[in-house]
This record gives C-alpha cells, structure tokens and sequence, in this order.
C-alpha cells in the first residue's frame, strides 16, 4: 500500500514535470515557441471574419523555410469548427483571416494557434532544433496549448 503510494506521488511529480519545457531565449525574453498570437477581436458571429496574428518573436525560434501556423477555433459547445493551415515565416509571424461558419454554436469558444507539424514544446529536456548554438540559452517554460478566448455571438 505504502508503495502503491509512492508510486502514485512519483509519476504525478514526472507527468507535472514534464509539461514545463519549451524554449526562450535569454532570462529575460518571452517564449519564442509558439509564437504569442492575438485575435482582432473577441467576439463573432456565424458568418464573421477574425484575423489570428503573430509579429516575429524577439529571438530566433528557427521554424524555418516553409513554416505553417495550425488555427483552431472552438465554439460555445466545445467542437472544433475551424481547424486551418497558413504561412509561418522563419521567425514566427504570421497572420491568417479565419471566417466563422454558419454551424458555430454560440457561446464562450477559443482559438488556438500553434506551429504545424513540429515539436514546438520538447518535454525531453532537450531542444531538438535549435542544436548547440544557443543551448545554454533554453529556460523552461510552460507547454499548456496557447489559446485565446472568443464569444460566438447569436
């Protein structure tokens, strides 16, 4: 029983542990992965058009030639509604106009917004991108999915 305990403690410890690792770069920086994105506004209607945005990070994330940015909006009920691909440049800009469909359910929804097809939060402890170069740089930050409120509107 005792064991069976601290088992429990041990992977509850790794598994909170585990979801604090991403990049920045210098103590005094924000999080270069993802790229902190803003909504043009905080509210919609079924039919409206939102502009998801992000200006170039301050560091050099490295995303790379080809780079995408994957939108995600949800609605009022919880279902993903929009789920969309656009350019990225290298730096982690980007800026994509999202329509809201006519099935969006209303109520309080979120958008998120996060690099396509890259480990953007490494949890091994180890950037697997930006190699030696500026190593010594990596603090540890959270890897909870950025997202942004919004309120679908009637």
């Amino acid at each position: 029983m005792r064991a069976a305990r601290w088992f429990a403690l041990v992977a509850a410890a790794t598994l909170a542990g585990a979801s604090m690792v991403s990049c920045s770069q210098g103590s005094d920086s924000q999080p270069c992965m993802p790229p902190k994105f803003s909504l043009s506004q905080d509210a919609a209607s079924p039919g409206e058009s939102i502009t998801v945005s992000a200006a170039d990070a301050s560091c050099d994330p490295r995303y790379g030639e080809g780079a995408q940015i994957q939108v995600e909006v949800m609605d009022g009920s919880g279902i993903k509604i929009v789920d969309e691909l656009a350019p990225m440049n290298d730096a982690g800009g980007f800026s994509v106009q999202v329509e809201i469909p006519a099935s969006a359910v209303p109520g309080p929804g979120m958008v998120s917004a996060y690099p396509y097809n890259m480990d953007w939060c490494d949890d091994t402890g180890k950037n697997n991108r930006v190699g030696a170069v500026g190593a010594q740089d990596i603090t540890l930050v959270s890897c909870v999915m950025p997202t942004k409120p919004l309120q679908i509107e009637p």
